[in-house]
């Protein structure tokens, strides 16, 4: 049986994020063509079966209109009724999102998000949308019937402003860097601007499901793959010598011609100089030693303005209570040395991801448990300086692991599994007495393996999906992904409208 599967912009992402070439021609699937092309083809293919993956959408009905009224195909299988009595079958599948990583997905909303700074959750709306989804899920509940659990899985919607530093900062993990540095779209690089390169190498996939090499070493540092490029040069020379290993040679040479660019983008922009200022910035405190630093960076010619940019903000977001005045001494200059800074960017972050504006101990110096866990770290040191950064998002999941979340952070987080969650017997909620000691009335019971909040308690859930509003980055997606290794007991999923970098704009 040969098929056609006909796609919209929209579904082409998803399907090629979710299935490679070779893997459409196993479920033969021979072609694959846009929506708004087939028609402008007069060529008869009765011995096809179309199978149209299409969002129902006003213009996306039109095509399949005026296509159904002269149907080129011999069976349609999509989600309308025909007059021709060529449609065979109607089904409905939930797939509005890509999935890029086996605990990652993004919505692909670019529109979503504004310069290096995404669009965020008006506050005042946050109980209207828990109550929006609650009433969704009891409408709708026959949706979730599939994978009916004893305890609910939880949904935690966080807004980007929480967390404006991990976008901003240069990444030095595989996967995350290459995004930052060249760019990945639906698991694709655009190689085409970077040199003369092989037709077959000019865009390369990047899946942890298609490529063994890849899988291995997306979440490895650069120094690591760095100090590997040798071994990854030798590959390639030997699959030039054996035949019968060509066929692997295009995965490995895209991997020598990343590596190779991002070192040269390395040098060219000296972001490893740059890149120790960002992490100290968001790891470490110390106002003077960091204006010193930031100024220094400001007058340094190699300093690309981009990274000028992104290095005056972090400094804004750490310390903008404490040095206002040294803040706009940091203005001027970047005004008088970056041709492409545009005036009040800077001021516009912290207008919308400012402190007043966060929610969180995003730099760890709220929270007397934060401040010693700090210092803790800086008695013991760190293995890289280049990746001592950990997400907001790490914080996170590592309170749900251990049964603490602060309603203080998220006002709605009882009010949504407590409409979410069906109780049952021995699976209910438990009324218990908030203690005075605010710390311990938010300390998780071990021996009940629950979560307690403003007194009550709630089952640990098995699997969480954490959703950012704004965007997601490569280096939350891995924290989620070692977080999923440790072995928890909880299974973390990792969404957003987009993934994001420093560079990223609408």
């Amino acid at each position: 049986m040969i098929l056609i599967s006909l796609v919209n912009d929209l579904q082409v992402s998803i399907v090629s994020v979710g299935y490679s070439q070779s893997e459409l021609l196993k479920k033969e699937v021979f072609l694959v063509e846009l929506v708004d092309s087939i028609y402008k083809s007069k060529e008869p293919m009765s011995h096809l079966k179309a199978v149209y993956f299409l969002s129902p959408t006003s213009e996306n009905i039109q095509h399949l209109r005026q296509q159904l009224a002269s149907p080129r195909f011999g069976e349609y299988h999509l989600s309308v009724a025909d007059e021709q009595e060529v449609v065979q079958q109607i089904q409905e599948f939930y797939a509005d999102f890509v999935a890029i990583d086996p605990y990652h997905f993004t919505l692909n909303m670019p529109s979503n998000h504004i310069y290096m700074l995404p669009a965020v959750v008006d506050p005042s709306n946050s109980q209207h949308f828990c109550d929006r989804v609650k009433l969704m899920y009891q409408q709708e509940s026959g949706l979730f019937d599939f994978r009916r659990m004893e305890v609910s899985a939880l949904l935690l919607v966080i807004d980007r402003r929480d967390d404006p530093v991990t976008p901003l900062l240069n990444q030095w993990t595989y996967q995350a860097m290459v995004h930052e540095l060249i760019d990945i779209q639906d698991n694709k690089v655009d190689l085409r601007n970077i040199g003369k390169l092989p037709k077959d190498q000019q865009e390369v996939v990047l899946s942890s499901e298609q490529d063994a090499f890849f899988k291995a070493n997306m979440y490895e540092n650069f120094g690591d793959i760095g100090m590997n490029i040798n071994m990854v040069e030798d590959m390639a020379k030997f699959v030039d010598k054996y035949p019968e290993y060509r066929k692997m040679h295009g995965n490995v040479s895209k991997h020598v011609t990343l590596v190779t660019e991002m070192s040269k983008i390395v040098e060219g922009r000296k972001l490893m100089l740059v890149s120790e200022t960002e992490q100290e910035l968001a790891c470490n405190g110390g106002q003077v030693a960091a204006f010193e630093a930031v100024t220094n960076l400001l007058n340094n010619e190699s300093v690309s303005d981009i990274d000028r940019l992104r290095i005056v903000m972090l400094y804004a977001l750490r310390y903008e209570k404490e040095s206002p005045v040294q803040l706009m001494q940091l203005f001027n200059n970047l005004a008088s040395r970056s041709a492409k800074y545009k005036p009040g960017l800077v001021q516009f972050v912290l207008k919308q991801a400012g402190v007043d504006k966060r929610t969180g101990d995003l730099f760890g110096n709220r929270d007397l448990l934060n401040i010693a866990r700090n210092m803790a770290r800086g008695l013991k040191g760190v293995e890289n300086v280049y990746t001592q950064h950990q997400p907001l998002l790490f914080q996170t999941m590592e309170s749900i692991s251990k049964g603490w979340l602060r309603d203080v952070d998220y006002p709605y987080f009882f009010i949504f599994i407590f409409s979410l969650r069906k109780c049952k017997k021995g699976h209910g909620m438990t009324k218990r007495r908030p203690k005075r000691n605010k710390i311990n009335m938010y300390k998780r019971k071990t021996k009940t393996n629950e979560i307690q909040l403003k007194g009550n308690l709630l089952p640990l859930p098995q699997e969480v999906f954490i959703f950012i509003v704004g965007g997601t980055t490569y280096e939350e997606s891995r924290s989620v992904a070692l977080q999923n290794a440790s072995n928890s007991g909880i299974c973390f999923i990792l969404g957003g409208s987009v993934v994001l970098n420093s560079k990223r704009q609408s």
